[in-house]
């Protein structure tokens, strides 16, 4: 008919209802029906031009490639997730199970409204905050993938600040205290938890250590594997998890000595002979040692609430209190990010701090700022020194003398 406008692009028709169905035939040819009817036709013809604008830039998305069940793919995006520790799929597995799946079915499914009512559900049914903060990454991170994969075209998990967590702080033992839990695990295990607060090592990181790691003549422990546990699997060494974690470990004089006792008495004489084992000379596990030692040591020296990993937590403050820079904690430390290291480098201090005394020699920078941070540099005395402008491995190496009786934290009176 003259002057009739022809649809070049998809088709309109009205139903019973007086509603209006749009459809199109997609790049494989199918016919495909809008997700919902249209009140009038010409929002309908909107839709269809925005449609077909789409499919010309190439950005288009097929409405059924959502329609994946999140479990599924989930799954197979754990399973296809390159360089995952067994403990991190362990981790994700878990929270996929018990935090995810149950609140969603499809991927294109899932709305923003969505994510933000799970999220607050989560924390209402008592899940920590640490705990929903890690769902939620980990879901953040499969609808990312499914952006990439071309099956939804905007990732629903836009809340601010949701896969930030901020865990409790943990107990800072002082120096003594560390002593004193040394001496409740027992000559065998003394110095592992030494080695664990003043060299900052993992337990994973400790029980993988062999003779051939140790040089005493140096003072320097080679951190080049950890053990890796994980449930239902058997312990492995494996790599640290990055480059970083890779490393030498400068430890203080006095420890050394520890070291060597007990290379002396307790490690085998091969080169590959496990520097901590088990009475029967076996494997650590460390669910084993928790409730053996850890627990009734933590007992014995009344202290509670103790994890094993406070003691590195204890001896990364030390080493931060004794000058180090940013670049030597992440070196120390075993870490490829400054993040973990910014926890323990303090604030500027100002001279108005009891414990700061003008130096004849120096700007008040230059001066330590607790007695152990003094102790650590210096040979024996409490007196303020210049720091040294060696590295931190060197300075580290020459002077570390502790006496078990003397309290870490007391600062020296005005």
């Amino acid at each position: 008919m003259a002057g009739r406008k022809t649809r070049n692009f998809g088709s309109l028709r009205q139903l019973p209802s007086g509603r209006w169905q749009a459809r199109y035939r997609g790049p494989d040819g199918l016919l495909v029906s809008a997700p919902s009817t249209f009140v009038r036709k010409t929002d309908g013809a909107r839709w269809l031009a925005l449609t077909e604008a789409e499919l010309l830039k190439d950005d288009w998305i097929d409405p059924e490639a959502g329609r994946v069940p999140l479990a599924d793919y989930a799954d197979a995006w754990i399973t296809e997730r390159p360089g995952l520790r067994p403990k991190t799929i362990q981790l994700y597995r878990y929270l996929l199970r018990r935090h995810i799946a149950p609140r969603f079915t499809t991927i294109g499914g899932i709305t923003e409204a969505d994510v933000r009512r799970w999220r607050a559900d989560l924390l209402d049914e008592g899940a920590s905050p640490v705990t929903t903060a890690k769902a939620y990454r980990l879901l953040k991170s499969i609808l990312a993938t499914a952006v990439e994969d071309s099956l939804i075209r905007r990732n629903p998990c836009r809340v601010k600040g949701a896969g930030s967590e901020q865990s409790p702080e943990r107990p800072l033992l002082t120096v003594a205290e560390v002593y004193a839990l040394s001496n409740a695990c027992g000559p065998r295990y003394r110095t592992m938890i030494l080695l664990a607060c003043f060299g900052g090592l993992r337990w994973g990181e400790l029980v993988a250590l062999r003779r051939r790691d140790i040089d005493t003549a140096a003072g320097v422990v080679r951190i080049s594997r950890q053990l890796t546990e994980a449930r239902g699997q058997a312990p492995f060494f494996a790599p640290p998890k990055t480059a970083a974690g890779r490393r030498r470990v400068v430890l203080p004089e006095s420890i050394v000595a520890e070291v060597q006792q007990h290379l002396d008495n307790y490690t085998g004489a091969a080169a590959d002979s496990l520097l901590f084992t088990s009475p029967r000379g076996d494997l650590l596990r460390h669910s084993n040692f928790r409730r053996t030692t850890w627990a009734p040591a933590l007992a014995a020296t009344d202290l509670t609430g103790i994890h094993f990993h406070d003691l590195r937590h204890a001896g990364n403050h030390l080493v931060a209190e004794a000058g180090a820079s940013l670049r030597e904690l992440m070196e120390r430390m075993g870490h490829a990010s400054s993040r973990a290291a910014l926890i323990y480098l303090p604030p500027p201090t100002t001279a108005s701090e009891p414990w700061l005394r003008p130096s004849p020699n120096g700007p008040v920078a230059t001066w330590r700022r607790s007695p152990v941070a003094r102790m650590w540099h210096a040979t024996g005395t409490l007196a303020p020194k210049k720091i040294s402008p060696r590295p931190l491995a060197t300075r580290l190496s020459c002077g570390f003398r502790w006496r078990p009786e003397q309290d870490s934290n007391l600062r020296p009176t005005a």
